[in-house]
């Protein structure tokens, strides 16, 4: 009696020719390849939603009526960026009639525009080509070396399907416009890579560069804290076989204090430039004065005034605590446990800063881009028929979150 067909015996399965094949195929071309074609392919398909929404774009304070595609990529804080790129920082901080300071470019870190400045100095393009192609290829980058992470952790299929959500999550839109997200997440990304390969001081150079390209230096402080606390306490959850030696807890301890004093650093920076000690600050809380007044930055108060204003009290509240229970109940679900401890340490850290320091209003799904790593998660079932679904929700999303946060409708106050 064949294999497998034996009284008792386990069914042998063995996959069609046509699979076998195709497999096979798929091998021979290599991940990085792969990962490319579905990242452009992703930008295809984001690029022609935004030109759908630049055909029946009115003139506005950004652009004329129909702008082309670079010019619509580079509205909203693509506008700061320019202007930082072009003419620098002020040394006066612009002040309303009341005192307060008004939005102004020190709210930006320097490292995405100065780049465009020198290649725009150095190719003589214009800045929405360059400012809009840097982003291009540090997205580009940032998908290679989320795969590598993923495929820390995950089997090849699922880490490849993790990257595809990565490629057309709802604000991956990010990865084609003049903003500062997609290099920050590429250097992120290569950081947290770099952790989980235990190459201490090769960090060192990535986290001062990504301290200067998003506001994240503070995050990734406590984030080494938490690792090392981790690795002290029970070094099994962070794949290690003993708890560290004195020698050992040197190196995470050096990338902690420089993540934090780079963080630091640019209120400094400033406070230096403009001789106003809480220059930083002060432009930051501009931002969100349209919406709840002008009031002193109070750590994580933030958060549940900006609930409040949404939703009303007592309900932001309560939303604001089913919000935060159910982010917990998911980096702590056995699933979870698949991608490793130091990405889920991360997401917590970068959380517990956002609760710090942050508003919640419509750039706040930009915001979160940093916990991309949590992407594994949500790539783990096997079902063709969920990601087929989930792939097309996020391309769905995309062009909801266009609707109300890129596209500008008048008097609009839903910035991305």
């Amino acid at each position: 009696m064949a294999d497998g067909l034996r009284t008792g015996a386990v069914p042998v399965h063995r996959p069609h020719a046509r699979t076998v094949w195709w497999r096979a195929r798929y091998r021979v071309v290599p991940w990085w390849l792969r990962i490319t074609v579905v990242y452009v392919l992703a930008r295809i398909v984001t690029g022609a939603l935004l030109m759908g929404f630049a055909s029946i774009q009115a003139a506005n304070s950004f652009t004329l009526q129909h702008p082309k595609y670079l010019s619509f990529a580079s509205i909203w804080d693509g506008a700061w960026y320019r202007v930082i790129a072009t003419s620098g920082y002020p040394s006066t901080l612009p002040i309303d009639a009341a005192g307060h300071v008004t939005e102004n470019a020190w709210a930006f870190m320097p490292a995405y525009p100065f780049l465009v400045r020198g290649l725009m100095l150095l190719t003589g393009g214009s800045f929405e080509l360059v400012a809009v192609s840097v982003s291009l290829l540090t997205g580009w980058g940032a998908a290679l070396v989320f795969r590598r992470l993923m495929g820390r952790f995950l089997d090849p299929a699922r880490a490849t399907f993790a990257t595809v959500l990565f490629c057309v999550a709802p604000v991956s839109v990010m990865f084609q416009v003049a903003y500062a997200e997609a290099m920050g997440l590429f250097l992120l990304l290569v950081a947290l890579l770099l952790l989980v390969q235990r190459r201490f001081w090769t960090m060192l150079p990535v986290v001062l560069l990504l301290g200067m390209t998003r506001p994240t230096g503070l995050a990734f402080a406590l984030l080494m804290v938490l690792f090392v606390a981790v690795w002290v306490v029970r070094p099994a959850w962070v794949r290690e076989p003993a708890a560290p030696t004195l020698r050992q807890l040197v190196p995470p301890a050096v990338v902690a204090v420089v993540s934090g004093v780079v963080g630091l650093a640019w209120p400094a920076i400033a406070w230096a430039m403009t001789g106003v000690p809480r220059a930083y600050t002060d432009t930051e809380l501009a931002w969100r004065s349209s919406y709840i007044g002008w009031k002193d930055l109070v750590p994580f108060a933030p958060w549940v005034q900006g609930f409040g204003w949404w939703f009303r009290q007592p309900a932001g509240t309560v939303l604001l605590v089913v919000v935060l229970v159910g982010f917990a109940f998911f980096v702590a679900m056995p699933a979870a446990r698949r991608i490793n401890l130091e990405l889920r340490l991360w997401s917590v850290a970068y959380l517990v800063y956002l609760l710090a320091v942050f508003f919640p209003q419509s750039s706040t799904w930009r915001i979160l881009l940093p916990i991309a790593p949590l992407l594994g998660i949500v790539a783990l079932p096997r079902s063709r028929l969920y990601r087929v679904v989930v792939v097309v929700l996020c391309v769905v999303l995309q062009w909801v979150w266009l609707y109300y946060c890129w596209w500008v409708d008048g008097y609009d106050w839903t910035p991305p």
